[in-house]
């Protein structure tokens, strides 16, 4: 059965339209006042130029507003990017009607400041009705709406990953519909869409006006409605799988759903190259002077506390070196601040608790602010180690770890950094399941590294480090 997918958009885009052609026809207005302050009307036929002009700029203005697609409900611009596409399309409409029109109808007569008025208070205006009508979710524009397909173990993650309102900031999920090979009945809370999949899902798609439809189901052979998500995708509904929806949502890659042929298909995981190696080195030997020339006084009166606190006492070093695995699996020795006491390890190796008892006085203080880690610049400059990337744990964590986590030993694949995407995102943790969801933002860091989201993540480190968020 085939079926229409525009009346519903149609139904909000009709008063988006209307509105801001209204906001139009007042600021062509007002900019017709400002301009005739300095040239003004001399007769009746003069007034009627003038009102031609300001038709004629507004239904060129709403055509170039057409023509860079921000009619369009499927568009999911940030404010920034929507005030571009206002700025270019005012610009279009300047161009036409200063450049092209008055040059081709040269009775057509208008004011000399007229259209640049009216131009720059049409960018003012339009982007700040942009950002109302988004902040508010008005018309459709700042929500999409999503289907699942799918409500057992894999959508499941879905509804434990994105419980909050700020996990879902930007969609709204309408529902999950269960399959028949679906392993278990995973949605607890969530709507759940009692249709037949292969007969009524065309009709409930259109009646919801349905944005991305994301593929979740347990068993996909013979379960999917291939025609109809060919007919969907054709006619521009996104269809999604939901590791690349857990991805895009979340900020992490599910380590617990992947399968190999995601990886093989999926953009990112980029392979570095010399240039590009070369270029991260010497990015993170400059921010590695920076910073010692920043800092060299804090560090020197670190060192000096912890040698009055227990170093003259006990003997033991102002420092703390430690194996640690690195890129591709080799291992090196970590620099750092001795946080602890001398015997703190002396029943074996162990993950360090959030408010660990073996810590020094001066070592809680340090670790909260991550002073300890300032050595760790020297591992930097010696390029064991880079400002930013996954944190670098001990051989004997990581030979049990690469047994019980899938995909463990790929965060070996970067360096280590001093900070990363998982300590930014996930609360301090010691056990192997805080080590999983720690992977999953490692595995999302490595997919996505560029330069800029390494100074996103430096940018968000000094946060943590200013109000003592250590992580």
């Amino acid at each position: 059965m085939a079926y229409t997918y525009a009346g519903h958009t149609h139904q909000k885009i009709k008063p988006l339209i209307v509105i801001e052609t209204t906001i139009l026809c007042i600021v062509s207005y007002i900019a017709l006042y400002l301009s005739s302050l300095q040239y003004p009307f001399n007769n009746f036929s003069a007034v009627q130029v003038h009102l031609s002009n300001i038709l004629i700029f507004v239904l060129i203005t709403q055509f170039s507003l057409l023509s860079v697609g921000l009619y369009e409900l499927r568009l999911r611009e940030s404010i920034r990017g929507v005030s571009r596409r206002i700025l270019v399309s005012v610009g279009i409409a300047f161009f036409l009607h200063e450049g092209v029109l008055l040059n081709l109808v040269p009775d057509l007569k208008v004011n000399a400041i007229f259209i640049a008025i009216a131009g720059a208070l049409s960018v003012l205006s339009l982007t700040g009705f942009r950002m109302l009508i988004m902040n508010n979710e008005w018309f459709g524009f700042s929500k999409k709406d999503v289907l699942i397909i799918g409500a057992g173990e894999r959508a499941s993650i879905i509804e434990k990953r994105m419980r909050r309102k700020a996990d879902r900031r930007g969609i709204n999920l309408v529902g999950f519909i269960p399959l028949d090979g679906d392993k278990c009945k995973g949605i607890k809370n969530e709507t759940v869409v009692d249709i037949n999949i292969h007969e009524d899902i065309e009709k409930f798609v259109i009646e919801n006006d349905i944005h991305e439809i994301v593929i979740a189901c347990d068993e996909r052979r013979d379960a999917l409605p291939l025609q109809a998500l060919f007919n969907f995708k054709i006619r521009g509904i996104e269809i999604t799988d939901i590791l690349d929806f857990i991805e895009r949502e979340t900020g992490q890659v599910a380590v617990n759903l992947i399968y190999p042929s995601w990886v093989i298909y999926s953009n990112g995981f980029r392979t570095t190259n010399h240039l590009r190696e070369s270029v991260d080195y010497l990015f993170n030997a400059f921010m590695g002077l920076f910073v010692v020339m920043l800092t060299w006084p804090i560090m020197i009166f670190t060192a000096i506390w912890i040698y009055l606190e227990d170093g003259r006492k006990t003997g033991a070093s102002v420092f703390y070196k430690q194996e640690r695995v690195g890129l591709d699996g080799r291992v090196f020795k970590i620099i750092k601040f001795r946080s602890m006491r001398p015997d703190a390890e002396k029943g074996g190796a162990q993950f360090a608790q959030k408010n660990d008892n073996r810590t020094t006085k001066i070592g809680a203080f340090i670790r909260k602010y991550r002073i300890d880690e300032l050595p760790q610049i020297f591992n930097v400059l010696k390029g064991e180690m880079g400002f930013v990337g996954p944190r670098p744990e001990r051989p004997q964590f990581v030979t049990d770890f690469i047994k019980q986590i899938p995909y463990y030993n790929q965060r070996h694949n970067v360096k280590p950094g001093l900070t990363g995407w998982a300590q930014l995102k996930y609360p301090y943790g010691s056990t192997s399941d805080d080590t999983i969801e720690k992977l999953k933002f490692d595995l999302y860091y490595i997919k996505h590294r560029s330069i800029l989201f390494d100074l996103l993540i430096l940018l968000r480190t000094v946060e943590v480090i200013l109000f003592g968020k250590g992580r």
